[in-house]
C-alpha cells in the first residue's frame, strides 16, 4: 500500500473527536476539492505492507484507528487492512469521500463519509445510494464553506432521512467559514446535526503536520 503518514494523537473531528488515535494516512485522491487541507497526500508517500503497517500500529498503541487519506478506497487492499487491525483488537474507521463503493469492507468498520458540497467543486462525484447503507454508529460529514453550502447540505440531510437515523456532522471550513455564523444557522433551524470542529487546528496550528 502507498501511505503517506502514520502517527498517533487525538482524532480531531467526527463523533470520536478527542479520543487517542492512530492515524493511517494513504497517499492518492481521485477529487480536488477547492477547500482540501491535505493535498500532501496526493503524491509521494512510501510503500508499506499490511505486516509494515500493523506493526507501526502496534507500536504506537492508541486503541482507535483511522484509515484516511488522500482517499483511502483507492488502496486495494484497503478491505484487507482494515480485516487485520480488527482481528487485532482495534476499532476501525475510515473517512472516505463518498466517491467510492464500502461494500468491501468488514462490517464492523464505521464509515465516515463525506458528502461534498457544492463549494468542493466535486459533487457531482458523490455516490447517493451509500447514504441509504449507514448505520447509527456511522457518521455522514458536509464540509461548509458558506451559507449556499449550508443550505444544500441541510436539505440532503431532510431529502434522505439522515437525522437520528446517522450522525449528522457539519463542519466549517477552518478560516472561511466562522463557526459562530454556522452555530447560528443550525439553531435557527433546529437542525440535528452535531458541530464538527477540527479539534487539531485549535491545539496545534492549522498548518501543523503529523498532529
Amino acid at each position: 500500500m502507498k501511505i503517506t503518514e502514520i502517527y498517533c494523537s487525538i482524532q480531531g473531528e467526527t463523533q470520536y473527536a478527542g479520543l487517542p488515535c492512530t492515524l493511517v494516512r494513504t497517499t492518492g485522491c481521485d477529487l480536488r476539492c477547492g477547500y482540501c487541507d491535505s493535498a500532501f497526500a496526493f503524491h509521494g508517500g512510501r510503500d508499506m505492507t499490511l505486516d509494515d503497517i500493523a506493526h507501526e500500529v502496534a507500536r504506537l498503541g492508541a486503541p482507535l484507528v483511522l484509515l484516511t487519506g488522500g482517499e483511502p478506497m483507492l488502496q486495494r487492499e484497503m478491505p484487507a487492512l482494515a480485516a487485520r487491525l480488527l482481528a487485532a483488537g482495534y476499532q476501525v474507521m475510515i473517512e472516505t469521500s463518498g466517491a467510492h463503493a464500502l461494500d468491501a469492507l468488514p462490517a464492523e468498520v464505521v464509515r465516515i463519509v463525506d458528502v461534498k458540497t457544492p463549494a468542493s467543486g466535486e459533487s457531482h462525484r458523490m455516490r447517493w445510494e451509500l447514504l441509504e447503507k449507514l448505520r447509527p454508529r456511522d457518521a455522514v460529514k458536509f464540509v461548509l464553506a458558506d451559507e449556499p453550502d449550508y443550505a444544500w447540505a441541510r436539505e440532503v440531510i431532510r431529502e434522505h432521512g439522515l437525522a437520528g437515523r446517522t450522525e449528522v456532522l457539519l463542519s466549517p471550513v477552518h478560516g472561511r467559514l466562522d463557526p459562530q455564523t454556522l452555530v447560528a444557522w443550525m439553531l435557527r433551524d433546529r437542525l440535528a446535526a452535531r458541530l464538527n470542529l477540527q479539534l487539531h487546528k485549535y491545539v496545534w496550528s492549522p498548518e501543523a503536520r503529523g498532529v
